[in-house]
């Protein structure tokens, strides 16, 4: 709904949100014309030509899905919001002011569709439970929660990323290779067997599939001096300056986790604006989180809370010049820019329950040189710190994009697809961006290119780079290339790969224009 929100789409247009080129979420109407998730684009269109297609987008997401929340919890308060799209409350209380379950989840699905937002609820006793059965809208009776889940096919204790991680989908795997193909199956083993065979996460899974609590109730209950504060100066009003404060926040609690040994599970993010208006909301997260997710979520908090203060600001002066009907505005958008940030954590668990990496993970090292280049960032701007994100193509610079520092990673292509022609193992140890010029000669002195028939015009024998010269001592290729040759004056390009006599080093040269230049360095 956010990506029709955002293209201006009708919401009875179909609409499938895409990554790595494949289906991950879809609207009713497109559900209902066979659109189903793990679909390719061309599978999606094929079956509904009117499909309206996106790419994913979780800022987009959290931005819009605010509005949502808001609507939600001036229904019912309580809110934890599990992912952009996805958010789960106490029933009890619900129930009882309105009634029945019955009674309040109509009441919250007209809340809702006040937004212009279609929406589907689940009820169960657990939150697991709960959140399957949201996507078959569903009200579970009290007690019969894994009556309900046993005839479900087990790759669904895998298809909410806010409850499983990414390695549970291995664990799917396995269990339909063994045989066990329904949640009932699964469930039907016992605790040992369980746990003498699989991972943690089996356990949590196998607990989930059994209708029983995931978190045990001996959580433990946070101490007040973990929560973090920063008072913000000059006040924010803009959406990179909220998300630089973010990652500042998300900092300082991190070192206060650490230092504590726990790790955060439950997450609240406070605001406060020059008027002393007050707002919050609760994160809740499958895994402990980490940095990076906390700036995140942060982040899209942050900007949720922002675009709505925008959208109201243009609302009224474009009620005073044109004399426009009165919209009703939303009561917890916040009217003054924010001036104070504080996370308070909820709930936490030992910090053994978080995985440190052994190479990279979410060490020390690394959120040291992470701080450094937040610094950095803040000095010189938001683009001014890259990381790179292994992506797809068939050249060595094709196969890297830069992202900003604190950016979701998403590639420019899926490296997973198919790539002819794409260079072979092992990739250059450096890329040249710049390309630099060099000369391929014969032992005559005589000018290497490549024929017709994608052939050396001569052996290969001395390589001059500006002032500097090599004999070889061995060369491969040349390689034509078939990709987009037409973007050369001569409609033609090859790589060739050359030794140096100076050390062994390995050179990729990428000829084009009757010219060579260096593409990369082999060391």
């Amino acid at each position: 709904m956010a990506a029709a929100a955002e293209a201006g789409a009708p919401v009875t247009r179909p609409v499938a949100v895409l990554s790595a080129n494949r289906v991950v979420a879809c609207s009713a109407t497109a559900r209902a014309e066979g659109i189903r998730r793990g679909l390719t684009k061309r599978e999606a269109q094929g079956r509904c030509p009117e499909l309206l297609v996106a790419q994913e987008d979780p800022d987009r997401d959290a931005r819009l899905f605010e509005p949502v929340v808001a609507a939600v919890d001036a229904t019912v308060p309580g809110v934890e919001v599990l992912r952009p799209g996805l958010l789960v409350l106490s029933a009890r209380g619900a129930a009882r002011f309105f009634g029945s379950e019955e009674l309040a989840a109509e009441r919250l699905v007209d809340a809702v569709a006040a937004v212009g937002v279609e929406c589907q609820i689940g009820i169960a006793d657990e939150l697991s439970t709960a959140v399957l059965a949201a996507r078959r809208a569903a009200i579970v009776p009290p007690g019969r929660g894994a009556e309900f889940l046993a005839p479900l096919p087990v790759s669904e204790l895998s298809v909410e990323p806010a409850l499983a991680p990414p390695q549970r989908a291995e664990l799917v795997d396995l269990l339909h290779r063994l045989g066990l193909r329904r949640i009932g199956d699964f469930a039907a083993l016992t605790s040992a067997e369980v746990s003498s065979r699989f991972g943690s996460d089996a356990i949590a899974a196998h607990r989930c599939s059994r209708a029983e609590p995931e978190r045990p109730p001996s959580a433990q209950t946070p101490a007040p001096d973990l929560t973090v504060e920063y008072r913000c100066d000059p006040p924010i009003e803009r959406v990179d300056a909220a998300a630089f404060a973010g990652r500042l926040l998300a900092t300082r609690l991190h070192e206060a986790l650490a230092a504590a040994s726990v790790a955060c599970t439950r997450l609240e993010i406070h605001a406060e604006t020059e008027s002393g208006e007050h707002f919050s909301r609760i994160w809740r997260c499958a895994e402990p989180l980490t940095p990076d997710s906390t700036a995140d979520r942060v982040r899209w908090q942050l900007d949720g809370w922002l675009t709505r203060r925008s959208l109201d600001r243009a609302r009224r002066a474009r009620r005073d010049t044109t004399g426009a009907p009165d919209v009703p505005e939303w009561d917890d958008a916040p009217n003054d820019p924010i001036t104070v940030l504080r996370l308070e954590p909820i709930e936490v668990v030992s910090a053994g329950a978080l995985q440190l990496g052994l190479w990279g993970g979410v060490g020390a090292d690394e959120e040291r040189a992470r701080r450094a280049l937040v610094r950095v960032q803040g000095l010189l701007g938001g683009d001014a710190v890259r990381l790179g994100v292994l992506s797809g193509g068939r050249g060595p610079a094709e196969r890297v994009t830069l992202v900003p520092l604190g950016e979701e990673p998403v590639p420019a292509a899926d490296p997973a697809r198919p790539w002819p022609g794409r260079l072979p193992e092992p990739a250059p140890t450096v890329v040249w961006a710049s390309r630099p010029e060099v000369r391929l000669e014969a032992a005559d002195g005589t000018p290497v290119w490549v024929t017709d028939r994608g052939l050396f015009t001569a052996d290969p024998a001395n390589l001059h780079w500006g002032r500097r010269s090599w004999t070889l001592i061995g060369w491969a290729g040349p390689w034509p290339l078939d990709d987009r040759w037409w973007t050369h004056q001569q409609g033609f390009a090859a790589r060739a790969q050359v030794l140096l006599d100076t050390d062994h080093r390995a050179l990729l040269l990428l000829g084009y224009d009757r010219t060579w230049h260096v593409e990369g360095l082999y060391e």
